[in-house]
């Protein structure tokens, strides 16, 4: 079977697949998916560069992300902002089944243009990413793409004029939709704005499912605010996001 030889041989032969799949890079990419689940990375790799190259937009993003997190491969931001590049101008329509593609390498990109990566010719532009965290977050509802969005209207941010306004209607899309981050910080502005039940609720909702890098920052946000609220208040914001997580379950 071909799949043993894409996850058992030390080198990819593209011409092989060429003539097994009669130039199919969906089959190619499921291969290389089988292949990375399998703990054959390498091989993995090679599939998704054949798929890549006869325009599958999934194994294109694969590699961006494999590249970006060092994943199978030496970490190489660069190779990996290319990659999300590459997808961003193909043409996916909103509602297709790869529009997730687009969005996620729409806010990688913009992460990217807003620090720069050093040693690349990728230079911050936090113009730029505001463009591409824009186009994520209208396009396609992205939420992270919408936290970042609120971020730069509270920082005043990518060109755009600071606005607690605006950056409290992006925060709330993305909260909405259960982005952990988001929901934390406009429980931080509902706290200083004088909602101070709601306010805490909210950051300690959000604790308790962002991820563990995020937690530190929200940890710390949400102690902040804690101690400066009265018992009764605390108390109540407890209980609200008991009720909060339990809503957001169901």
């Amino acid at each position: 079977m071909l799949l043993t030889t894409v996850v058992t041989a030390s080198a990819f032969d593209p011409n092989s697949m060429e003539r097994d799949f009669e130039r199919s890079p969906g089959d190619v990419f499921k291969l290389g998916f089988s292949a990375y689940k399998s703990g054959h990375k390498e091989e993995a790799v090679e599939a998704y560069r054949y798929a890549a190259d006869n325009g599958q937009i999934g194994a294109r993003w694969k590699l961006a992300r494999m590249y970006a997190e060092g994943d199978g491969v030496r970490q190489d931001d660069y190779a990996a902002f290319k990659f999300f590049h590459e997808i961003i101008e193909q043409d996916v329509a909103p509602g297709s089944p790869e529009e997730s593609y687009v969005s996620d390498a729409l806010l990688a990109l913009g992460i990217y243009m807003k620090k720069g990566i050093p040693g690349s010719p990728v230079a911050a532009n936090p113009s730029a990413a505001q463009d591409f965290f824009m186009r994520a977050a209208t396009t396609y509802r992205n939420p992270a793409a919408q936290f970042e969005m609120g971020k730069m209207f509270l920082n005043g941010e990518g060109g755009v004029k600071a606005s607690v306004r605006q950056a409290g209607r992006w925060l709330q899309l993305a909260a909405e939709k259960g982005h952990a981050g988001a929901q934390a910080t406009l429980g931080n502005l509902l706290f200083q704005s004088g909602k101070m039940v709601r306010g805490l609720a909210m950051m300690t909702a959000a604790m308790e499912h962002a991820s563990p890098g995020d937690r530190v920052w929200i940890r710390r946000m949400q102690e902040e605010a804690f101690a400066l609220a009265p018992e009764t208040d605390r108390r109540t914001a407890i209980t609200l996001a008991e009720t909060l997580l339990q809503n957001s379950a169901q």
